[in-house]
């Protein structure tokens, strides 16, 4: 009798599972990815452009551009649009340079509360840290090897 109580227990429970989780559509969220990405490498070749047709060195629009991505990124973000954004374009808003910015920004914004030494400067490379980490220390290691083989030769 508790087995059947039970079988039965689970199968509402399953049900109301199934019936409150979120359907995704892996398309639409490819699609959704693909626009915003592409709108945000959009706005910085229209950066880009500016910047050349001013004048600038194709190097000097090139850094210009990135830090107007970063500075359009970490307004967003102080603006609390930038999350509205990652929600709708999910990966698509993550992946560039201002999705990086965007993850440095947002614990400092969050953990401002907490003081300039506890709050933002031990939170602020929460999330962005140990990219950062493991970027430095692979490409230490490749540049170790590059050397070893140069060396070889």
């Amino acid at each position: 009798m508790a087995d059947v109580l039970k079988e039965q227990h689970d199968k509402k429970y399953n049900k109301y599972v199934s019936d409150v989780t979120p359907k995704h559509s892996c398309f639409l969220n490819c699609i959704k990815a693909f626009i915003t990405g592409g709108t945000i490498c959009m706005i910085g070749q229209i950066f880009m452009t500016l910047f050349t047709n001013a004048g600038m060195s194709n190097d000097k629009s090139a850094s210009f551009t990135t830090l107007s991505l970063i500075f359009l990124s970490i307004l967003l973000t102080g603006l609390n649009l930038y999350p509205l954004l990652t929600k709708w374009g999910g990966a698509g808003s993550l992946v560039p340079i201002t999705g990086f910015a965007n993850s440095v920004v947002a614990p400092a914004i969050e953990y401002k509360k907490e003081g300039q030494v506890f709050g933002i400067g031990c939170k602020i490379f929460t999330i962005a840290g140990p990219v950062i980490l493991y970027g430095i220390l692979s490409s230490w290691v490749a540049g170790v090897i590059y050397y070893i083989i140069l060396k070889m030769r």
